[in-house]
């Protein structure tokens, strides 16, 4: 026994409407006005059977998986690539002053910033002691942030006895958000501290929150002194750190030295820096390209 096609719902809701009318019109009407009358009604039933059809659904989605309100496909920052991480690191044309680049900028480190944080001043205890010794930690190794998910580039210019390093790399989201929030809590944790050196001198951390240029999806900024004794005599480190997120990833910018923190070239830096990984992640080339000191 073969099977009755499957009629669709809306279709019989407009049979029965036409047949509803038909019958209307057929009892008010006289014979001459009956086919005119049947006209009218069949013009009514196909009209409620294409507004039916209208409000059927389509079987597509009317949105997209990108979860814009529009549907449409949203862009969205591509991952960043070794290549990448190199192309958006700034050149010597994006600084003022006389900024030199150097090859050895990986493994710079200032001795001022190796020490142990005494705990012993803190009221609150050994959290907020763990957080300045993270700072201090960081800002040694150059990894303030923590350690990159992906790509990553870095290089380092000179003035003098100043030092900028810029670092871009490609970070786990959530934890980089996270590392900002932990940055702007770090004026208050750590305002002032000592930190205990492995000579057995003591240096005074002073730690302020410093602005940043309006720049990226999101940003933080410090401004670190270090005093003590240096090469036999006393000594002043003071350094700006920016980090500016972009996407899933991020500039960092340090600049400073006993000279003091460079706080104007740091500042364009930061803008230069931010704008350059910005073009990189849209899928541009930003212009000049750095020299490959390698």
């Amino acid at each position: 026994m073969s099977r009755r096609p499957v009629v669709p719902p809306f279709r019989l809701v407009a049979s029965a409407l036409a047949a509803a009318a038909l019958l209307t019109t057929a009892a008010c009407s006289d014979d001459g006005a009956a086919t005119t009358a049947a006209d009218t009604a069949a013009d009514q039933a196909r009209a409620a059977e294409r507004n039916i059809a209208e409000q059927a659904p389509t079987g597509s989605p009317t949105g997209s998986a990108t979860g814009s309100p529009t549907g449409s496909a949203t862009a969205s920052p591509s991952a960043l690539t070794e290549s990448g991480a190199k192309a958006a690191l700034l050149t010597e044309t994006d600084l003022e002053g006389g900024w030199n680049q150097v090859r050895d900028a990986g493994k710079w480190r200032d001795s001022m910033l190796i020490g142990q944080v005494d705990v012993a001043q803190f009221l609150t205890g050994k959290a907020d002691a763990s957080d300045c010794q993270e700072l201090v930690d960081g800002l040694y190794g150059e990894d303030l942030l923590g350690k990159p998910s992906g790509a990553s580039a870095l290089t380092g210019f000179q003035q003098g006895d100043s030092r900028l390093l810029e670092q871009v790399a490609a970070y786990d989201r959530a934890a980089l958000d996270d590392r900002l929030k932990w940055m702007a809590s770090l004026p208050q944790k750590c305002d002032q501290f000592t930190l205990d050196g492995s000579g057995g001198g003591e240096r005074t951390v002073q730690v302020t929150e410093v602005s940043v240029p309006e720049v990226g999806d999101a940003r933080q900024g410090l401004h670190v002194t270090v005093r003590g004794d240096a090469d036999g005599g006393p000594a002043t480190l003071s350094l700006m750190v920016t980090a500016v997120r972009v996407g899933d990833s991020a500039v960092t910018v340090t600049g400073g030295g006993l000279d003091g923190d460079q706080k104007d070239s740091v500042e364009q830096a930061t803008q230069a820096g931010a704008e350059r990984l910005r073009t990189v992640l849209d899928g541009g080339t930003p212009s000049p390209q750095p020299t490959d000191l390698d």
